[in-house]
């Protein structure tokens, strides 16, 4: 999830620009979460990762 979008409920203000402490909290814990190894990509990017493995593996179990 991103929160380029997210409303803050406290102050009615986009969760990107931090203006209160609610905010900033929840900004600061969803930068936490994308964290990970595939955090930044985009859920397109990660649909196209997963069709080119799945491309490779039968490419090479045709080849076996």
């Amino acid at each position: 999830m991103t929160y380029d979008r997210l409303v803050c409920a406290n102050c009615a203000a986009p969760v990107t620009e931090g203006r209160c402490p609610v905010c900033r909290a929840n900004r600061a814990r969803l930068e936490q979460e994308q964290g990970g190894p595939f955090g930044g990509l985009n859920p397109a990017l990660l649909m196209l990762l997963a069709l080119l493995v799945g491309v490779l593996a039968v490419l090479a179990a045709r080849t076996a």
